[in-house]
């Protein structure tokens, strides 16, 4: 969850890590810290936000330095808590991004030999291991190279000491990328905090451990020096920033047909996998969150219009309780972080099936763990709440159902993103302003539309703090009838088809218990007119344009309505966006 920025070179290293932690905050956290080499180790850390604390932070001294954003697992948050962590003899600090698994038995023996911790953290046993390694070789790399291989668990690691101008950075199932600069090298979560300075980039994998001097880069892998490609990253610095857009959601939102478009025009049967290309007998998609939403709207694609079984499984719940299965299995992370998805397919491996991963960021970690990776092109995505990749997914999805048919949907994915345009378009202030008052809001549909009404439950409960609740609309009746009431409005999804007529009747039950109902329906539908208090008409008439619409008109009403209430679009209270931890 943690963001952590490290810099050597010729500038004042505080400043830039500072810049550099604010463009990770949208990871989510609740302390922060810097740690720069000065008169010794210079350290400033706390807990609350960075604007709260920064002028104190830009006094450190020093030309190289390490900085973290902390999301709390061990331990509550705290200036104790936060990261940088110190040795004994306050030389060595370090950062980490991750979980150390194995921390109760390593902290015990630390202490049995007589360290003192200052911290309820796992990671401060880092810091205290390379102590005791550094003390015997006085090196700072060796002492990382020795320390690593005694740590269970996921970590993405930063250290400097007083005694050595190097930065020393290590990675294992956390993603740690390297800025190339001239005469300057940065170390980041990922490459947000380092495009103001350079696109030149080293994406390090699992079990790397890198040594950075201002004119220098080392790599090494199991004690062996190794050359990593260098990547060119066609992100622009502008296109982290609003843009004059309030909020980065709104800005995202926007964003969205242009990154749809340029998503399926990059996804096609050239550019899929040819174990992907090929109908497969079954599909497995696995995935969390916003990702298992869109993989759930995939499995209805998937048997509707190519006739193929497909099963969806909480990764999560696949770590865990794995099922059987063969075949094709799809992985969907948006941030291609994401602890539980890289595990299930990691199993899915384990059992000889072939893996697919869909994900924005390259570089991540799942592209090194399946076996193939389709990249999204929706380019960063800064609010927590996924919108803009949300829709790339769909791109991908819809292009590989569109591939498995045979092209029989090409004209309409070409032309998808005019359908997004024609609904950013749309007034919803009457909706707005009846879910602001709103105690609970219901969300119903079927098929397809019935993981859009999830997606848009999430979405509300994610940035408004309002209940939200995404049902099948034929459960209603099986219990949460006994919920409605004029005080939790319910948004219908109402689309012609096999389902239009007994959508109609679940409306009228739910109207007859009071709620207000507001229905998302084609353009020129007479009857939801009727029987809707507000009816919303949605462009479109094939079934992708009609979850693509729906789905953008349901971020939009949450959107307004977290901002109506005042809320923190951006950086919902609990949440981050990528979630490396179990």
């Amino acid at each position: 969850m943690c963001g952590i920025v490290g810099y050597v070179g010729m500038r004042d290293a505080a400043p830039v890590i500072i810049e550099g932690l604010k463009k990770l905050e949208y990871r989510g956290y609740d302390s922060f810290g810097v740690a720069t080499l000065g008169s010794g180790i210079e350290l400033v850390k706390h807990q609350g936000r960075i604007s709260g604390y920064a002028g104190s932070a830009n006094q450190l001294h020093g030309k190289i330095g390490i900085g973290h954003t902390r999301w709390a697992t061990h331990g509550v948050p705290s200036d104790a808590n936060a990261h940088p962590h110190l040795d004994c003899a306050r030389r060595i600090a370090v950062v980490h991004n991750g979980i150390i698994e194995n921390f109760s038995s390593l902290k015990r023996d630390l202490i049995a030999r007589g360290h003192r911790f200052c911290s309820d953290t796992d990671t401060e046993v880092v810091v205290h291991l390379i102590e005791e390694a550094y003390a015997r070789d006085h090196d700072i790399l060796v002492a990382v190279q020795q320390t690593v291989p005694l740590l269970k668990g996921s970590f993405a690691l930063l250290v400097i000491t007083a005694d050595d101008p190097r930065l020393i950075a290590a990675r294992n199932q956390s993603p740690l990328v390297i800025g190339i600069g001239d005469g300057e090298h940065f170390a980041a979560s990922d490459m947000t905090p380092v495009l103001e300075y350079t696109e030149r980039a080293i994406f390090l994998e699992d079990g790397d451990i890198a040594s950075l001097l201002p004119e220098k880069i080392e790599i090494f892998h199991a004690g062996t020096l190794v050359s990593r490609e260098i990547q060119l990253i066609n992100w622009s610095p502008e296109q982290a920033k609003k843009g004059g857009f309030p909020h980065f959601m709104v800005k995202e939102i926007y964003e969205q047909p242009l990154a749809f478009f340029n998503t399926v025009c990059a996804t096609d049967t050239t550019t899929l996998p040819a174990f992907a290309a090929e109908k497969p007998s079954a599909v497995t998609i696995v995935a969390c969150g916003s990702s298992y939403h869109a993989g759930l709207i995939f499995r209805y694609l998937v048997e509707e219009i190519c006739g193929i079984p497909a099963r969806l499984e909480f990764a999560s719940e696949f770590r865990y309780f794995p099922p059987p299965v063969e075949g094709l299995v799809i992985g969907i992370t948006q941030s291609g972080e994401t602890a539980d998805t890289l595990t299930a397919l990691r199993k899915a491996r384990a059992q000889h099936c072939k893996t697919l991963a869909i994900t924005n960021v390259v570089g991540s970690s799942v592209s090194r763990v399946a076996d193939e990776t389709l990249f999204m092109c929706a380019g960063p995505e800064i609010s927590v709440a996924a919108t803009k990749s949300f829709v790339a997914q769909l791109a991908v999805l819809m292009q590989i159902t569109n591939c498995w048919t045979g092209g029989k949907c090409d004209e309409i994915l070409q032309h998808a993103h005019e359908v997004i345009d024609d609904t950013l378009l749309i007034d919803l202030s009457n909706a707005v302003s009846l879910c602001v008052g709103a105690a609970s809001i219901f969300y119903v549909g079927r098929g397809p539309f019935y993981a859009v009404s999830l997606e848009g439950a999430l979405k509300m409960k994610e940035i408004s703090y309002i209940h939200a609740e995404g049902y099948a609309a034929g459960e209603l009746k099986h219990g949460p009838f006994a919920l409605l009431s004029p005080e939790t409005p319910a948004i219908a999804i109402c689309m012609p088809g096999e389902t239009y007529d007994v959508m109609c009747s679940n409306i009228k039950e739910m109207k007859a218990r009071g709620a207000p109902v507001i229905a998302l329906g084609c353009v020129g539908d007479s009857e939801l007119v009727d029987i809707a208090d507000i009816f919303i008409p949605l462009p479109g008439t094939h079934l992708f344009a009609q979850i693509l619409s729906s789905l953008v008109v349901l971020q939009i009403i949450a959107y307004k309505t977290a901002v109506a209430l005042g809320r923190d679009v951006d950086k919902p209270r609990n949440l981050a966006k990528s979630v490396t931890v179990e």
